[in-house]
Formats: structure tokens, sequence, C-alpha cells
């Protein structure tokens, strides 16, 4: 009996030994996944409010459209010579509507030296991939090749409609792919996962194939030598970015003339003309719109298919030049209706509420929602809208209840890691079927939380850059919050000032904590906004606000220089960057004295011969700091 006993007290002691450990055992789990939730939730918040730092800065610079467009037609007044105006502002000396420059390319000879890709027309698909495997490696087509194969593309795309119509069937589906950007690596990989273009697998790719990324006339290439081997079965939308004012500014005419240094003029003259000719949208199966950017409630696709596209060299509105009168008379302009039907369908985003409002956050086009959609869909007999335009964190996007969908194909587009591209399979069921994918040969190392520090490193660092250079307005508008002059307001003037004056529709409760300092009380010391930053290089004799102009337009100075720098030396001496200082000063109204603008160009690194790369300088005021705190 004791034995029992005794048998039977240790198996209720292992029993309960063994209970006791799998109840601790249990609560570790939930424990750990407990702060492993907690940590992947502020490692997505941290994500989300980065990519809406990067998103709220790049509308906001698209939304001075206005402000570049004037001060373009004002550099090319004041720049240069006025009998080269018209020929400086399309790159060329030629006529894009005549055919006197279609030999130009004749004249070029490629030299024995050359080991880049050749190009022999007609073009067939053997051309196509040998092209691919050069331009992979990162040849550089020859000049001769390029200028032939834009006067090919200009040829075929004359004899497109506005609207092109094409059809799928079970044995043809279609791919739809979004914006590219200049990110070559993105579409090397759709065509590896999908398949290159051919008759049975066609593709419409919908605008903005550049500016920002490095590879935009790669891509360019690409596309226009699969347009010309199937000119019924690939197709190119155009985009907002295919305009050659937003080229100026935003990447793509640079890299054209680093590039092409001899022929870089010409070969974006006949860019400008080309894409004035791309269509204006796809319709697939009758059922399926796809355009770049939307739709307003004005949308009439009758008219759209009607328009001469190609009179439409640009969206953006310029005053008109004198040197320009008279082919403005040989040349008529669209109508503003005209005009304003193809700003829409280029620049518009859907909107959750209904109604249709100008978009203020771009500048141009509208925003439109549900109800506008079913009444374009009804009124055709269309089944949904595919648009681009929009970054999406997952490459794509379904709005409208699933009758509007972003599809965007530049992964990495803020940063490496900051999001996935998409592309679209579609079948005659007109059901979408999405691919994402993403270029990850800077990220398949990374860990999730490396990433995204790297993403939030450089979003933080664009937004700092932004409050900078509205230092000065931030800093009266702090002052007549302070009324005792303490140096600290509450959190709630703070948001309220960093928004009125950088107007970005921030989360500034969030990022107080990445941006300034607080007191114990509460209280925002609101001059540490400006602290976070370094200076690229010591300056400290320079006029501050000299510093915080430049750096704020130093795309709109790049842009003078790409049209002064006639050799494509890339240099600028002292005596030149006086001169376009003074150009463009005077445009913006900038009272600087001439001592603040030597010691400016004092400071400047000048090369053995006296000159700098002028895209370097540029580039040391992307990450300012204010100056008396450096030199404090």
């Amino acid at each position: 009996m004791e034995c029992t006993i005794s048998t039977m007290g240790c198996n209720a002691s292992a029993h309960y030994s063994k209970h006791k450990y799998n109840e601790t055992a249990i609560k570790a789990t939930v424990l750990i996944q407990r702060w492993y939730r907690c940590k992947r939730a502020q490692l997505e918040v941290r994500r989300r409010y980065s990519l809406t730092i990067f998103q709220s800065i790049e509308y906001a610079d698209e939304q001075e459209q206005t402000q570049l467009s004037n001060f373009f037609t004002f550099m090319l007044e004041h720049c240069v010579h006025r009998g080269e105006v018209a020929r400086t502002s399309t790159g060329s000396d030629v006529s894009p509507g005549t055919d006197s420059y279609v030999i130009k390319y004749e004249k070029i000879d490629v030299p024995d030296s050359y080991r880049g890709p050749r190009l022999s027309f007609p073009l067939d698909i053997s051309h196509a991939k040998t092209l691919l495997n050069a331009l992979k490696d990162r040849q550089l087509l020859h000049a001769r090749y390029v200028l032939q194969l834009l006067c090919e593309t200009r040829r075929v795309l004359k004899e497109k409609p506005n609207i092109t119509h094409v059809s799928v069937s079970y044995f043809k589906e279609i791919t739809i792919c979004g914006d590219l950007h200049g990110n070559l690596d993105d579409l090397l990989l759709v065509f590896h996962k999908n398949g290159l273009p051919s008759e049975n697998n066609p593709y419409v790719f919908n605008g903005d194939f550049v500016d920002r990324g490095k590879n935009s006339m790669e891509i360019l290439i690409i596309l226009f030598v699969f347009l010309l081997i199937y000119p019924n079965d690939f197709h190119l939308n155009r985009g907002n970015h295919e305009d050659y004012i937003l080229n100026m500014k935003y990447g793509f005419a640079k890299e054209v003339l680093k590039k092409y240094k001899d022929h870089g003029k010409t070969i974006l003259h006949h860019l400008q003309d080309i894409f004035s000719w791309l269509p204006l949208a796809t319709i697939v199966n009758n059922k399926v719109l796809i355009v770049h950017g939307g739709i307003s409630d004005t949308t009439d696709l009758d008219s759209l298919n009607l328009l001469e596209r190609n009179k439409l060299k640009t969206l953006m509105k310029t005053r008109k030049l004198e040197t320009d009168k008279k082919n403005q008379e040989e040349h008529s302009e669209l109508t503003e209706k005209e005009r304003k039907q193809v700003l829409d369908i280029l620049w518009s985003d859907p909107n959750k509420q209904h109604g249709c409002t100008p978009n203020q956050r771009r500048g141009g086009g509208c925003y439109f929602g549900p109800d506008t959609t079913d009444q374009l869909l009804k009124r055709y007999n269309l089944k949904m809208l595919i648009r681009s335009h929009e970054f999406k964190p997952d490459g794509y996007d379904l709005t409208h209840n699933g009758k509007v969908i972003t599809i965007f194909s530049a992964s990495n587009y803020y940063e490496a890691g900051s999001n996935r591209g998409a592309y679209i399979r579609m079948n005659p069921d007109l059901v979408p079927h999405f691919i994402q994918y993403q270029v990850c040969a800077c990220t398949d190392k990374k860990k999730n939380w490396e990433r995204v520090k790297t993403i939030e490193q450089s979003a933080l660092q664009n937004l700092q850059e932004r409050i900078f250079v509205h230092k000065r307005k931030l800093m009266d508008t702090f002052a007549k919050c302070d009324c005792k002059n303490t140096g600290r307001i509450s959190i709630s003037d703070w948001a309220a000032v960093m928004e009125s004056v950088l107007q970005l529709k921030l989360p500034w409760r969030m990022l107080r904590s990445r941006l300034v300092k607080t007191d114990p009380d509460g209280k925002v010391d609101y001059m540490s906004c400006f602290c976070y930053m370094d200076t690229a290089r010591p300056m400290h004799q320079v006029q501050p606000t000299l510093v915080e102009t430049l750096c704020k337009y130093r795309r709109d100075l790049q842009m003078i220089f790409n049209v002064l720098d006639e050799d494509r030396s890339g240099l600028i001496s002292p005596n030149e960057f006086r001169k376009m200082w003074k150009i463009f000063s005077s445009y913006l109204g900038i009272h600087s004295h001439d001592e603040a603008v030597d010691k400016l160009a004092q400071s400047i690194d000048f090369n053995k011969d006296g000159n700098i790369d002028f895209s370097e300088f540029l580039e040391a005021f992307h990450v300012v700091h204010q100056l008396e705190n450096k030199a404090a």
C-alpha cells in the first residue's frame, strides 16, 4: 500500500512539474509572439510614414509645375542668344515637322573601335536579344543607331490612332506594365518572368518610361525596338513625364546629354517629337480602358480620339517666345479644352470621395471619385479602368469597388526595399492577375529592420532638406507663436506651423520625436528642427539665405546650365557661375549682394583649370544645415 502511495505520489509530482513546464512555455511563447508582433507593427508604421514623406515631397515638387514652365521660358529668353532660342528649346537645328532630319543619322560614322551593339534595319527578334544583353551589361548604343531607331519609331507612331484598340484570347493574354521611371532592371526582370514580347505575348506599357532613374534612355531604346518588331502587338501610352519640360527638371535630359555628348541635343529634339506622337490610351476587348493618370467628369473619349495629339509637345503652360510667334502661326496649338482633355488623363488620381475636384496636390489634373468612374464606364460600356501614375507599396492597388486599378512597375522607387513592382496579366475573361516582384540586388542580404531603417533615414533626410529650404519662413511663423521669445512652443502649435508652411499633409505629431527636441514639460524646441543635418562642406562666411535658395532651386539651376553648357563638358567657371546666378536671381526677385555671390563662388573647389563639375557642386547642397550651427 505504501509502495502504491509512494508510486502515485511520484507520478503526481512528475505530472505537476510537466504541467508547470508547459504553462511556462506557453506564457513564454505568447510573450515572444506579442513582442514580435509589436516590433513588426512598429517597423510597418515606420515604413509607412517614410513612404508618406517621400510621396508628399514628390507631389509638392510636381505642384510647382507652373513656376517651372514659366521659369523655363524665362531661361530661354535670357540665357540663350536670341537667334538660338527656338533651336535650343527643341534641342536641334531642324524642325521635327519636316523630313530633313531623317538623313541626319546617315552622316554619323560608327568607328571600328566601337564594341557596342550594332543594329541593321528592318529589325528582328535576334537584334532585340543582342541589344538586351548589351544594355544589361551597361553598354551604350551608338548615337548613329539611336537616331535611326528614333526616326523609324516616329514613322510607326504617326500611323497609330490616339486610342489604340487591342484584343486578347485564351492563347494571347496581354501584359500591362506601369511606370518604370528609368529603372532598367525592372524592365529586364519583367521580360525574364513574363517572356519577351511577341505576336502571342503582347504588352502595353502605360507611360512614364523616363526621369528619376539612371537608365531612361536604355528603356526607351528597348521599348522602341520591340515596337518596330511587333507594331501590332506592342503598345505604348504617353505618360505625364513624356514631356520635355519635365525631362529638363527630373533628370532625363541630363542623362541623354551626359551619355551622348556630341548628339545629345539632336536626340532630345527627336524624342520631344516622338513623345508627342505617343498614343494617349489603349482599350482592351472594348471593355478595359488603359490611361496613364485617370479621368475627369469632362473626359470625352470621342474627342480624345480626334484631336491632333502631336501638337501638344508639353502640357506645361509657357509664355510664348517672340521667336516662336512665326511657328505658332504655322502650327496652331490645341485649344484649351483639348489640352485639358489630355491633362486630365495624364495627371489625374482616383479619390474615395464622390465628385471631381482639382488635383491641388500635384498641381495638374483632378481627383475623380467613384461616381465619375461609374459614369464614364457606363457611358462607353466599359468594365474597368487601369491606370498608373501613382506609387503603390505593393505595386498595385484597387479602388472604386475594384473598377479602378493602379499598376506601378518600378520597384525600389524611393529607396532600396521601399516597394515592390507589379504588372498585370489579362485574358478574355478580363480578370486581372497581378504578378509582383522586386529587384533585390541591394536588398536580399539585408534584414527587414535594416531595410526599413535605410528607407526611414532617406525619407527623413529628404524631409529635413525641405525643412531647411523653408527655414526663414518657418522661423518667422514660429516666432509669431512664441510671443515671449522663449524658443519653445506647444506641440500643437509646432505641428500647425510645419503644415501651414510646408503643406505636406504629414503626421507631424508622430514625426515630432524624429525632427525636434522636446522639453520634459512637453514644449518643443522649434529651432532644433534645423539642427539634425550635416553640412556637405564648410562655407561659414557665405550668406545663409543664399545657400538656402541655391539648395531649394538647384534643379532649376541645373536646367539653366544644361542650356548654357554648349560643349557638353559639364564644367562651369567662377565667372559663368556668377552670370548664371544673376540671371536666376533676377527671375526670382532675389536681392543678394555681389559679395555674397563671390564668397559662394570662392567656396567651391575648382579644378586646376579653374572649373568645377556643376552636377557635383549641386549635389553638395543635397544635404545641408544652417551655417550658424556648423560654425558654432
